[in-house]
């Protein structure tokens, strides 16, 4: 445990085997602000209720640490082994970089092009994957999830046939401003910002009126709002840790109404004018 693993990312993993399944055991790290295994596992266990599909996952202990278990979704067990699902991340679909550091790449960081490209690699399932990557649009909005990058959505082929993978990697990220909090990926007429008029300025990208939209926020908002702390508490995330993360749900400006609907760039970090609803 201790030499490492070459999972990637910026949290130490690992991949076990339990029950005749491949597993992703994620541990918590010592500059952790809060227990963030049991946080994950509830949060994916908060977009389940909120209609989501979502990567199965549980809880363990080593020696004195929670860790959280994510069933690799992109491995099934055979006879003689586990097959591989093929399985392409959004980065490779936007044809994305890593570091958006230039505006050229930041422009590639956006839902809406992820659902042109759902559109062209799918013969299928779109009428059912892109509502559904609209309600997670949503979800990370409404939880603060700012680590939505590209590698954090993918396609998956268990067959021939693609479809969104399962949800995967929600965070919530409590931070002080109460006014704008914008995710990584673009979606609407405002770019980027988590506010419940710029998820519904480009709804019909995600093959869904206005009004189904409309329902499916203002729905999640309610779950979120009323369930986040009973699922905390009932998996294990003590009063502390939910006292640290409170912030990040449904946070003030998610509700704002913006008075300038002209306003269309990806990229804007000024905050548009906006009034409380």
């Amino acid at each position: 445990m201790r030499a490492g693993t070459s999972m990637g990312g910026a949290r130490p993993k690992a991949t076990v085997e339990d029950e005749d399944a491949l597993w992703l055991a994620k541990f918590p790290h010592r500059d952790d602000r809060w227990n963030n295994p049991r946080v994950e596992h509830a949060m994916l266990t908060l977009a389940r209720e909120c209609g989501i599909s979502c990567a199965e996952s549980q809880m363990t202990t080593i020696g004195d640490k929670d860790v959280v278990l994510i069933k690799r979704f992109d491995r099934n067990r055979a006879e003689k082994g586990y097959l591989r699902s093929r399985m392409v991340s959004a980065l490779t679909l936007l044809d994305a970089d890593d570091t958006p550091d230039t505006v050229d790449k930041r422009q590639k960081w956006s839902y809406l092009l992820l659902a042109d490209e759902i559109r062209r690699a799918e013969s299928g399932s779109q009428s059912k994957d892109l509502p559904e990557l609209f309600r997670r649009v949503c979800f990370n909005a409404l939880i603060s999830n700012t680590d939505d990058h590209p590698r954090n959505h993918a396609i998956l082929a268990k067959d021939q046939a693609w479809s969104l993978s399962p949800a995967y990697d929600l965070t919530p990220n409590p931070m002080i401003a109460l006014e704008r909090r914008d995710l990584a990926m673009a979606f609407g007429n405002w770019g980027r910002y988590a506010n419940r008029v710029n998820l519904l300025s480009q709804c019909e990208r995600f093959l869904l009126s206005r009004e189904d939209a409309t329902a499916i926020v203002d729905g999640m908002k309610a779950t979120i709002g009323e369930a986040w702390y009973r699922i905390c508490r009932q998996v294990g995330v003590s009063e502390r840790d939910c006292e640290l993360i409170r912030s990040a749900f449904a946070y003030e400006g998610f509700g704002y109404d913006l008075e300038d609907p002209t306003i269309a760039t990806d990229d804007a970090e000024e905050l548009p004018t906006t009034r409380p609803r």
